[in-house]
């Protein structure tokens, strides 16, 4: 008793601190320096040489965000991960103001255009329902960093769209139905629960350039989902030079013993990269997959790091930022300017 006790003062003293350190704090009470997210995105300066942290008080906050090319290394900090949301209910077949379709990249919630965006304890979601392609973040800026978030919607959830983008996901829950993590993007998750909901029958939909020797690579991951058993494929090919891994990833029971779908295009499967590398569970089939996907040894999965995949020319180390400093803690925060 007198462990929780102390944990769960140690736990308010932290978000104290971060809400009296960070640069901007918003809260929909009005007891911070903005109540909407895009608000204080857009106080960041443009081009900012140094990261600038807002702290964003619980709350369900329905808007449409933009995080502008200009506005680089922003760091958004959520109060809680439960209780701290970011929505909007868009979707593709949604007409706007024009009457035209919003399109599948129209109906994001988010839009992450800027580089070195990081984010954590935040619920990013797209409230719209089973109503089609609904994206929750669309993400194109590059060294992107997403902490113990969470992603939820049903088909086309979160858009790893960037070309040359390199995103990070470490210790986070993601949820659809249908390609609910699919775009041209190198993306590294780790520690993560993919979650494969009723009615969807894939999990990725990789469309990597033929250029770019990585697409989603899953490391120490759990596939749970309430799909039914053996209804889901890992993924499919969105373009037919996709590349998908799975590295010592636990799958359930919804996960097809093939695991692999070819989306229809029988050419995709001379030229699609999908493998895996100590699959456990009750959905790890090794023999019973697609003889065109790949059961890596060991010293072909030893390159599948997360330093090896997403260092690029610059060296990024995600969880880094440029000052050499650990993810945010109260200690690292920069002070308030009250």
């Amino acid at each position: 008793m007198k462990k929780a006790l102390i944990f769960i003062l140690l736990t308010l003293i932290s978000k104290i601190s971060f809400a009296q350190e960070s640069d901007f704090v918003v809260s929909q009470d009005g007891s911070g320096d903005f109540v909407t997210v895009q608000e204080a995105i857009m106080a960041v300066p443009d081009f900012r040489n140094v990261p600038t942290y807002i702290f964003i008080k619980s709350g369900i906050y329905k808007e449409k965000i933009i995080l502008p090319t200009s506005k680089t290394k922003v760091v958004l900090i959520g109060e809680d991960v439960e209780n701290t949301i970011l929505t909007f209910d868009d979707f593709a077949s949604k007409l706007n103001k024009f009457g035209e379709e919003m399109g599948t990249t129209g109906s994001s919630s988010f839009f992450v255009f800027g580089d070195d965006f990081s984010a954590r304890n935040l619920t990013f979601a797209n409230s719209s329902g089973p109503v089609g392609q609904a994206v929750a973040i669309r993400v194109t800026g590059d060294r992107a960093f997403f902490e113990k978030c969470k992603f939820l919607g049903f088909q086309d959830t979160l858009y790893a769209h960037g070309e040359k983008s390199r995103q990070y996901y470490k210790d986070c829950y993601i949820e659809g139905t249908t390609d609910f993590i699919f775009g041209w993007s190198t993306a590294v998750f780790e520690n993560c629960e993919i979650f494969s909901k009723a009615g969807g029958q894939y999990i990725t939909a990789a469309s990597t350039l033929e250029s770019v020797p990585n697409g989603f690579v899953f490391i120490n991951c759990k596939l749970t989902g309430d799909a039914p058993e053996g209804k889901v494929y890992l993924g499919r090919p969105w373009r037919i030079h996709a590349k998908t891994v799975f590295i010592n990833t636990e799958m359930g029971k919804h996960i097809r013993p093939e695991g692999w779908h070819n989306w229809n295009k029988p050419e995709a499967e001379a030229t699609a990269f999908y493998a895996e590398f100590g699959s456990s569970g009750e959905g790890a089939h090794p023999s019973a997959r697609v003889s065109w996907s790949k059961q890596l040894t060991e010293e072909e999965m030893s390159k599948f790091t997360v330093e090896n995949i997403l260092s690029g020319s610059d060296g990024w180390i995600p969880g880094i930022n440029l000052e050499n400093k650990l993810w945010p803690s109260p200690h690292h925060l920069p002070k308030s300017k009250d």
